[in-house]
C-alpha cells in the first residue's frame, strides 16, 4: 500500500485587496501569466438612468404596427370550432385531449393566439381537419402526404 503524508500543512501568503485585483494593473498582470480573467463592462453604472428615453425607445414607439406578432387567422379558429362541434367536444375536451389549457382552444378559436406548429398539429389530429396549409379545413385523410 502506498504512504500517505497525513501532515497539515498551512499556506501563509497575502491576498490582494479588492480594489487591487479590479484595478487595469492587476488584470493586464494576469492576462501575461496567462490566467482566466472575466471583465464585464456594467451599463450606466452608478447612475440613475433607468428611465432615460434614448433614439432607439422612441423609434419602437413609432413602429408598433410593424413590430406586432402574427395571430391566428379567425378562418383557422372557424375551422377548429367546426371541428370540435362536429366530433361533439367541448373546448375542454379538446383541450384535455391535447394536453392543453382550455385558455389555449379560446385563444386559437377567437384568432388571438400566436400560432405554435406542435399545438397546431395536435389540434389536427384531434379534430380531423387540416388547419395549416393551402387546403385548410380539408379532412387530413384527403391530404395527400409527403414523402
Amino acid at each position: 500500500m502506498a504512504e500517505s503524508d497525513w501532515d497539515t500543512v498551512t499556506v501563509l501568503r497575502k491576498k490582494g485587496s479588492a480594489a487591487q485585483s479590479k484595478s487595469k494593473q492587476a488584470i493586464i498582470s494576469a492576462q501575461r501569466k496567462g490566467e482566466d480573467v472575466e471583465t464585464s463592462k456594467k451599463w450606466a453604472a452608478g447612475q440613475n438612468k433607468q428611465h432615460l428615453i434614448t433614439k432607439n425607445t422612441a423609434k419602437l414607439d413609432r413602429e408598433t404596427e410593424e413590430l406586432s406578432h402574427q395571430r391566428v387567422p379567425l378562418e383557422v379558429g372557424k375551422v377548429i370550432q367546426q371541428g370540435r362541434q362536429i366530433k361533439g367536444l367541448t373546448q375542454k375536451d379538446l383541450a384535455t385531449k391535447i394536453n392543453e389549457k382550455p385558455q389555449i382552444i379560446a385563444e386559437y378559436e377567437c384568432g388571438k393566439a400566436i400560432p405554435n406548429n406542435q399545438v397546431m398539429g395536435k389540434i389536427e389530429r384531434a379534430i380531423g381537419l387540416k388547419l395549416r396549409g393551402k387546403d385548410i379545413g380539408q379532412p387530413l385523410d384527403a391530404v395527400p402526404k409527403k414523402k
